[in-house]
């Protein structure tokens, strides 16, 4: 196809994979780079709520993904101490009443086998793996990636270069984007345990069964909730911490989640012993301010341009959004590619940073302490979950422009 129906993608995560199916659905050749040599999920569990689940129906993947994906009755708010219950978000089929989509959970493994399978399934999409675009000129006839392979050096022109690499995004170091990460200070604590197993038996006596569980507690706070159909329990820790090696994940010192751990119900202290050993993530934000975008010919989705804390849960969400309005933004503005990039950037930053800020309206409301917890129990129990629900309408009810 001529190079201006064409796209390079750097990355075969969520955000890249979710971009070509987006592009090929509109009648773009894409390819994309991915470096591992194999394409393999990173982490464990991720929330999939319906301003996702969505765009998954549109593009044929959320049909792959259900037979291993869940669908949590509800999100409940327990505090870590008591183990008392504060609050419950109905979800269910209440979620896709109300939202006319599906709230799941799912393993990430699983979610990247099904978009894998999708792009394999789709005319248009090439994936190459073991392979890293090493740079990308810009220039009157679009845009020229160099690519790394087995130790060879090609090239690859296309209309747009997409850097879909994460939150360590090499395309992000381009002059004129949005630069380096910045370690936030806090360590995810990451583990999954068997439905069967001790932990799992464990965690049953403690939360509600088939529900998004998560602890509240001054120092820490752990959501858990149901993968893998069911058969596993995806349990992530959040603490403070000191930063460890940059990369995804790492084995941190257990004796920071233990201390946080001080002052939490029996049953939750003994659950941390034994769902071990646990994984250490340290959480890495970008600064949104900064360009995502290059009117020549370059975008920069998912985690690559606005990494955050995963605090509201839409790490995934927003990279699935990303994807899906900038293959719109660019297909309805053929020939201009810098418009249909500066539109695409104005109508995303607003919505990326009002996540933003919610995630960190939850972070301080989870982690409350003294009088302000109290105030935030008090808050609560005076509103009932359908209200509770009606706030997260403008995320959750999301439709694409």
């Amino acid at each position: 196809m001529e190079a201006r129906r064409r796209i390079v993608i750097a990355g075969g995560g969520i955000a890249g994979l979710t971009a070509a199916l987006a592009f090929a659905q509109r009648g773009f050749a894409v390819d994309i780079f991915e470096q591992a040599e194999r394409i393999e999920a990173v982490g464990a569990g991720l929330q999939l709520s319906p301003n996702a689940t969505r765009i998954l129906v549109r593009l044929g993947v959320l049909e792959r993904l259900l037979p291993s994906a869940v669908r949590p009755e509800a999100v409940v708010l327990r505090d870590a101490a008591a183990l008392k219950e504060l609050a419950r978000v109905p979800l269910g089929s209440s979620a896709e009443q109300r939202w006319q989509a599906p709230y799941l959970t799912a393993h990430r493994a699983d979610l990247q086998d099904a978009l894998v399978a999708q792009a394999g399934a789709t005319a248009g999409i090439r994936l190459v793996t073991g392979a890293r675009i090493t740079s990308v000129e810009t220039g009157n006839d679009g845009v020229t990636a160099r690519i790394e392979r087995d130790g060879k050096t090609d090239t690859a022109q296309a209309d747009l270069a997409v850097g879909a690499d994460g939150v360590w995004s090499a395309m992000r170091r381009r002059d004129g984007l949005a630069g380096n990460s910045r370690f936030t200070g806090e360590l995810a604590w990451r583990t999954t345990v068997k439905v069967e197993s001790a932990a799992g038996r464990l965690f049953a006596t403690l939360s509600t069964d088939g529900c998004v569980n998560a602890f509240l507690n001054p120092h820490f706070h752990l959501i858990a909730y149901p993968v893998s159909a069911g058969a596993a329990i995806n349990l992530v820790a959040f603490t403070k911490g000191e930063r460890i090696a940059e990369g995804w994940s790492g084995r941190g010192d257990p004796s920071i989640l233990a201390k946080a751990m001080n002052g939490a119900a029996p049953g939750l202290r003994q659950l941390i012993d034994a769902a071990g050993p646990w994984l250490a993530w340290p959480l890495h934000a970008v600064d949104q301010r900064a360009a995502w975008t290059d009117p020549a010919g370059i975008a920069l989705i998912g985690d690559a341009a606005h990494a955050m804390t995963p605090f509201a849960a839409q790490g995934a969400g927003m990279a699935i959004e990303d994807a899906a309005t900038l293959a719109a933004s660019v297909a309805e503005t053929p020939g201009a590619m810098g418009e249909a990039l500066a539109r695409w950037e104005l109508q995303r930053k607003p919505r990326v940073a009002k996540v933003t800020r919610r995630g960190a309206l939850n972070h301080m409301a989870w982690n409350a302490a003294g009088p302000v917890a109290l105030a935030r129990n008090m808050v609560l129990k005076l509103r009932s979950g359908e209200r509770l629900a009606a706030d997260l309408d403008w995320l959750y009810g999301w439709q694409a422009p």
